[in-house]
């Protein structure tokens, strides 16, 4: 079963809250594609994509789609005013010289110490790990949105990944439908809990010890 649109846009509302006024920002597909749907109206943010594009704006209007200009997903977007295009080539050196203040991507699994496995699902043929191995590795701060299991039921928050890396020790924030966890120092802390979630359905759920923060916050949006 997939996440319901409800769960996933409330996990987008909350990634949402880590972005500031004037950041560069790179978005994955799926979950992280709704985080700009949750901002605030007068900020302004340069939305990042690997494919060449600085300054992505809202989706287009159905028949306003410009076939030319689309996200790193493929899927069709608008460019705000002060944005740019340039060369794929550009695009990742702007990633990979640090220029790209927080990047939002989903995974498949992430380890207590903050490792990243979100690029190949075991048997599936997929086209390769895109822009994750240097976003993860070079953007200033790293959140990972995702389900908090995967479809058999197992945690995708790990002791140690069994999947493939993209990188490790590189996650700061995850956020699931459950609550909101925080790595430091390679060691995991729960900071957040979404309502009506408390922390004994949390810890049965999570496949390996995480800490308490000193005050936990209580999410019912």
């Amino acid at each position: 079963m997939g996440m319901g649109v409800e769960l996933r846009n409330r996990i987008a509302r909350r990634a949402s809250e880590e972005i500031q006024n004037g950041m560069v920002v790179n978005l994955g597909i799926g979950i992280p594609s709704l985080v700009p749907d949750f901002l605030e109206k007068n900020m302004t943010v340069m939305f990042h994509a690997e494919n060449g594009i600085l300054g992505m704006g809202s989706s287009p209007a159905v028949g306003e789609e410009d076939e030319n200009l689309c996200n790193a997903g493929g899927f069709p977007v608008t460019l705000i005013s002060g944005g740019s295009y340039c060369d794929s080539s550009i695009a990742f050196g702007m990633i990979r010289s640090g220029r790209v203040d927080l990047t939002i991507l989903g995974s498949l699994q992430v380890s207590s110490k903050g490792d990243l496995a979100n690029w190949i699902v075991p048997g599936k043929k997929v086209p390769g790990m895109g822009g994750a191995m240097e976003l993860a590795q070079k953007a200033k701060k790293v959140i990972v949105v995702m389900n908090h299991c995967d479809k058999n039921g197992d945690s995708k928050i790990v002791t140690s990944c069994t999947l493939p890396l993209t990188s490790a020790n590189c996650v700061d924030i995850i956020i699931t439908e459950l609550a909101v966890f925080e790595v430091k120092d390679q060691q995991l802390w729960i900071k957040e809990l979404f309502a009506p979630y408390d922390l004994q359905a949390v810890k049965a759920k999570t496949g390996c010890d995480f800490s308490l923060n000193e005050t936990i916050r209580y999410i019912d949006y």
